[in-house]
């Protein structure tokens, strides 16, 4: 499925951001902030395939997805300002979320989707 490859890259993006502010590279944090705030998304079918098995749980989906944009995004513009501890507690938030998501709906959209446990 195209969400795997969607969840990768956002996850070599965290991974950067996670090197930048170590180095208080600012100006990478910046860059890569809207990455992850407005990432790719899968195509139309797979989404209706997937918003289809969350059901009345695309709500809470779309709630965390809104959280890790609103997050990413409060991230780039403190790196922005070089507001370093502004950056640090938006990646927290955006790793929260990111988190949050994955412990909601990751196992049971595997063994959905890609029959494994």
């Amino acid at each position: 499925m195209a969400l795997r490859t969607v969840m990768e890259k956002l996850g070599r993006d965290m991974q950067a951001v996670t090197g930048a502010i170590s180095k208080e590279e600012w100006a990478l944090v910046a860059e890569l902030a809207p990455k992850i705030a407005k990432h790719a998304e899968p195509p139309l079918s797979e989404k209706m395939r997937i918003l289809g098995w969350l059901g009345t749980d695309a709500g809470k989906f779309r709630d965390f997805d809104g959280h890790v944009h609103d997050a990413a995004t409060a991230m780039g513009d403190a790196a922005k300002r070089g507001d370093g501890q502004a950056v640090i507690t938006a990646f927290s938030k955006t790793q929260q979320s990111c988190l949050a998501c994955h412990q909601s709906f990751r196992q049971s959209f595997v063994e959905q989707f890609y029959g494994k446990r």
